[in-house]
């Protein structure tokens, strides 16, 4: 069997550059890959081209890239809760491209699923569509939207085995098991590593053909962007 184990995070990160594409996954700050965007800020790489659905908050997740201008050029579907994302985007220091979120989840999977390209209803007729080749199809107007292409694709699960094999727990699912296997290199953090054959084949979210590196994650803080409780009676 091919050992996809590395002992650390800066094993897993190993043969990262500057000018770089890296695919990031979670939504918000949940089930974002923490250890791998802190090694990417101690490596001081830049000129970053970085796919995520989001740019976390302003000192957590992406946006500490964002503070040390590690990032050239951000493609996500919104800009969340981050105000230094936005000013960056605003100034002109950032390069910004937004893409509806389903375009955004499609296009990965478009990379894991070696598909070139594919046609989208979403966008036509906006600033989206521009520059884009357009197709009707039954009466109806699509935008042809192209696959990633990124060196490294970044993903966070619960749990998983040394064959790669991942196990994602609630919505921290979201954008990981579309980035893995639509990169050149996936590295996948795990809260729980466990050996081969040790999870049950039934709830297997991710097989390990999609994954080249694995690695147990540590000191996970699992951040809450807006907290929302219910007041005392």
């Amino acid at each position: 069997m091919i050992r996809k184990t590395v002992d650390n995070v800066q094993d897993a990160l190993k043969g990262v550059k500057d000018g770089m594409t890296l695919m990031l996954g979670g939504f918000g700050l949940c089930g974002i890959p923490e250890n791998a965007i802190s090694e990417l800020v101690r490596l001081q790489v830049s000129g970053l081209y970085c796919i995520s659905n989001n740019a976390g908050v302003d000192d957590f997740g992406l946006g500490l890239l964002l503070q040390n201008k590690q990032i050239k050029k951000m493609i996500s579907s919104y800009v969340g809760e981050n105000d230094e994302f936005e000013r960056q985007m605003l100034s002109g220091e950032l390069e910004v491209e937004l893409t509806p979120q389903g375009t955004l989840a499609e296009k990965c999977r478009a990379a894991q699923a070696g598909f070139p390209a594919f046609y989208t209803p979403a966008g036509y007729g906006t600033e989206v569509a521009e520059g884009k080749e357009t197709r009707e199809f039954n009466g109806k107007m699509y935008v042809l939207e192209k696959a990633f292409e990124a060196d490294f694709s970044f993903v966070k699960a619960w749990k998983g085995d040394e064959a790669g094999n991942l196990i994602f727990k609630g919505t921290a699912r979201n954008f990981n098991p579309c980035m893995c296997g639509a990169a050149k290199i996936t590295v996948a953090e795990v809260e729980e590593l466990v050996p081969a054959g040790s999870l049950d084949p039934n709830e297997i979210h991710v097989p390990g053909i999609f994954v080249q590196r694995i690695f147990q994650g540590e000191k996970y803080e699992k951040r809450i962007e807006q907290r929302t409780v219910r007041p005392r009676n």
